[in-house]
């Protein structure tokens, strides 16, 4: 099971209206759902420009594998959404990954697309992603760009939470003069969100998506540089608060408080840097409405820029260490080498005695003979026991082991008992509206290039709790045959960064179906990465044992949420 890349295009819908059902139901015609699993669960409302309707366009029938140019190999599909699909690629001539946007020349917005990404790959700005390619070949426009592997969403940073004062003075000083830059040669970008700036290893923040995520998705604005300004000044309070500066929860954050319109930084959260809550209130107050000491707002990106670098420069935390022990200068360094120390009121110690020189006469020659005599004696003497006591071990080994078998005995009763995988039945998909059923027996199967893998939902951060048809979650519900003692749980996830707990059915259950059904708790409610691994100190008896999923991670295209589990193993006593 491929993971995907941080740095997938940031394509998925998350603006505009609610589709419409006839539209809802082409894209499930089209194969979105069946070959995807994508579903439009809750489209967020767009903030920075209007957005026009694309006319109905088939999305291009393409499969992994297929090479664009006999030289692109498309290897997985990111996203299929509104007439056009994009993709993680392989660009076999240089042997390097890239991704591809894809979408018919016959679409409405082919042309501004083609434009779009050629304006774009002329800027040739290191903080932005590049545009390497931009062709209409054979009925299909496709435009390649840069594949980032060790490069994270903001999306991702923002999800362990708000940013260090010094990380979010980079954010908002980085991404503020390349959009100044971008738009001095009339370039926009109309779609800034979390997931549209990546953070490379080296501390670099990049700007993905510039001109061509707004062609894609038809979205335009008669102020660009006022909509960029206020996506910045987003950007900036939600690195400040973890919060979205809106009534809607989006990009996996909370909103504000509904009625209570936008409110500083420092009333979201204690300890909020002033100079930068500030500086959000300036970028984001594009209505009238100024920061708490009336300085003008920012409309901008080029005054927005001008404002960080008047602020007092942001320095980076300082690392914790130990001070050193202070230095103890010697008596030669402190000039009194071979003066009599002083003591406090002048006195002068009486000087010390000097030992009596060693025996130097007939009787002393003799004396220390006659020690030296003895120590050898001594010396011989415990050899010649060493040599006995050992030669007495070497026959007990070869004559009896009970010794040895008393401390094995011991050392065994030490060690934790063994745990062996438990014979599964069956699996069932979990939940009020169940997910992919068909697909619950391949968490089982001990096949692990085999999953159970959700939809993509949009929206809501991924929290099931906030759909009416998911008001439980999702997951898998394991049958043991019979009641089993269980001591722990091993699962492979689809990806880290689920919400997820595992619970026990009670042993007289016979078909468990709600939250309620399982009361025993195996592991709580909580992340986790990659592996879920989990025991517990006293087995549990059951047969039913769910891997209940309450949040899903993002699928890695900036607005969509997706899940599943590879493989799942519970564990009994091997005795």
């Amino acid at each position: 099971m491929a993971e995907r890349s941080t740095a997938a295009v940031d394509v998925a819908d998350n603006g505009g209206d609610e589709p419409p059902a006839a539209d809802a139901a082409k894209v499930t015609a089209d194969g979105v759902d069946t070959q995807n699993g994508r579903a439009a669960d809750g489209p967020m409302p767009e903030k920075d420009g209007e957005r026009r309707k694309a006319a109905p366009a088939a999305a291009p029938e393409l499969h992994s594998g297929h090479k664009l140019a006999r030289r692109y190999r498309l290897e997985e599909c990111v996203t299929r959404l509104d007439g056009f699909s994009s993709w993680r690629a392989m660009d076999e001539k240089l042997r390097r990954a890239v991704g591809v946007h894809l979408l018919p020349a016959d679409h409405p917005r082919a042309r501004a697309v083609l434009a779009a990404a050629r304006s774009s790959a002329l800027l040739g700005d290191p903080r932005f992603v590049h545009v390497l390619d931009a062709v209409e070949e054979n009925d299909l426009v496709y435009v390649v760009h840069e594949w980032l592997p060790d490069a994270t969403e903001l999306t991702a940073l923002l999800a362990a939470g708000p940013l260090e004062p010094h990380e979010a003075y980079q954010l908002v000083t980085q991404v503020s003069q390349a959009m100044a830059a971008a738009h001095r040669e009339g370039l926009a970008h109309l779609r800034l969100t979390p997931s549209a700036i990546l953070r490379t290893s080296t501390g670099q923040y990049r700007i993905r998506g510039l001109a061509v995520n707004a062609a894609l998705r038809g979205i335009t604005s008669d102020t660009p540089q006022r909509a960029d300004t206020e996506a910045i000044g987003a950007l900036l309070y939600a690195a400040l608060t973890q919060r979205w500066p809106y009534e809607v929860d989006a990009y996996g954050l909370t909103g504000l408080p509904k009625g209570v319109g936008l409110i500083a930084p420092d009333q979201v959260r204690a300890g909020v840097h002033r100079g930068l809550g500030e500086l959000a209130m300036r970028a984001l107050a594009n209505d009238g409405a100024t920061a708490s000491r009336q300085e003008p707002a920012c409309t901008t990106p080029e005054e927005l820029a001008k404002a960080v670098a008047a602020m007092p420069r942001i320095k980076p935390p300082e690392p914790a260490f130990t001070a050193p022990p202070e230095y103890q200068h010697t008596t030669y360094q402190q000039g009194s080498y071979g003066r009599p120390p002083t003591h406090p009121g002048g006195r002068v110690p009486q000087p010390v005695a000097v030992p009596p020189a060693p025996l130097q006469s007939r009787t002393g020659r003799v004396l220390k003979w006659g020690v030296a005599a003895l120590l050898i004696a001594a010396l011989g003497l415990g050899s010649w026991q060493l040599a006995d006591t050992l030669l007495d071990r070497g026959k007990g080994d070869n004559g009896g082991t009970s010794n040895s078998q008393s401390t094995k005995t011991n050392e065994d009763e030490k060690k934790p008992k063994e745990s062996k995988p438990l014979h599964i039945g069956s699996a069932a998909t979990f939940g009020k509206d169940p997910i992919k059923p068909e697909d619950a027996g391949k968490a089982v199967d001990g096949n692990p290039d085999t999953a159970w893998i959700t939809k993509i939902f949009y929206g809501y951060g991924g929290k099931f709790g906030n759909l009416d048809s998911y008001d439980d979650g999702s997951g898998i519900v394991v049958d043991l045959g019979s009641v089993q003692e269980v001591t722990g749980i091993e699962a492979d996830m689809y990806a880290a960064g689920h919400k997820v707990e595992v619970r026990a059915a009670a042993p007289e259950a016979s078909s468990p179906h709600g939250i309620s059904d399982f009361p025993q708790e195996l592991v709580k409610l909580g992340n986790t990465g990659k592996k879920l691994q989990a025991t517990v100190d006293t087995p549990i008896k059951t047969r039913f044992v769910l891997v209940h999923i309450t949040t899903l991670p993002s699928d890695g295209s900036g607005d969509g949420y997706r899940g599943g589990i590879g493989e799942i193993k519970v564990l009994g006593p091997a005795g």
